[in-house]
């Protein structure tokens, strides 16, 4: 039997290893090929080379850096934080508040997850035309405000909400905006920072909407520009895997940042 034990435990531990290094391998394989040629790299090297302080600099020579993630970090940020706001509310609100017409909305709010976004761009992009926001970030914050699956997210959460603290509140003379604010928030914090992540993430690495809105270079995102030197007659791989990584950095340091709230979020923590 302990024999047995054992040899599923190594077996667990391999598969879990493998699938380790699977996930990290395409981060470590950019992290080498930052330190080649260009030409090294289409050649398939796989060893660390010396021109990191060239692709580096190449890099900080071609791209207003500072701008690029300033733009791509106001986008992401206010996004995210109308996303959660709005989202929340309207999960909370779908829970809490009983009605006939209740059930026959969020099936409707559900539905749209169904509608793919290339059928939406030519629509959306009229709008924004009508609108005169071209080529500015709201266009690209509107459309990602009221997100169909992140209501559905803290609806699903707010199940596991006490209703017993909502009827104390309220009996101690608490309006509802009060309850929302000062009980639900800080019992949901958990479903809340894994929102946070789930949100940032999308919209940082926001790549179809802000190519077809954003027009000119003084408002483009990072993924856009490293798109843009993947895509030149005779790209640079070295300057595009330093700006990958760059554009990485920031998502990976809010996900280890959060990750403990990740969890509890995902799994439906409630405290």
């Amino acid at each position: 039997m302990n024999v047995s034990r054992r040899a599923t435990t190594v077996l667990q531990y391999a598969f879990l290893g493998t699938a380790a290094f699977l996930s990290i391998f395409p981060f470590i394989w950019m992290a080498i090929s930052s330190t080649n040629k260009s030409i090294d790299i289409i050649s398939g090297r796989t060893g660390i080379g010396d021109a990191f302080g060239t692709n580096v600099a190449n890099f900080f020579s071609q791209v207003d850096v500072p701008l690029v993630f300033w733009n791509s970090t106001k986008l992401a940020v206010l996004a995210t934080l109308l996303t959660i706001v709005v989202s929340s509310l309207a999960g909370y609100g779908f829970e809490m508040f009983r009605s006939k017409a209740r059930d026959r909305i969020y099936a409707l709010v559900l539905l749209t997850l169904m509608v793919p976004f290339a059928a939406l761009m030519i629509p959306l992009f009229m709008m924004m035309a009508r609108s005169g926001l071209i080529n500015t970030h709201i266009a690209i914050m509107l459309p990602t405000i009221a997100s169909a699956f992140i209501i559905f997210y803290f609806r699903q959460s707010t199940k596991a909400f006490q209703t017993e603290l909502r009827d104390a509140a309220k009996v101690d003379g608490l309006k509802e905006w009060q309850i929302f604010l000062y009980i639900y928030v800080p019992v949901m914090r958990s479903t809340y920072a894994a929102a946070f992540v789930i949100v940032f993430m999308t919209n940082w690495n926001n790549y179809l909407w802000p190519l077809i809105v954003l027009q000119s270079n003084e408002t483009k995102t990072i993924t856009l520009v490293v798109s843009s030197l993947a895509s030149a007659y005779y790209p640079d791989y070295g300057v595009v895997m330093i700006g990958t990584i760059l554009a990485t950095l920031p998502t990976l340091l809010v996900f280890f940042v959060m990750q403990r709230q990740f969890v509890q979020g995902m799994l439906g923590s409630v405290k």
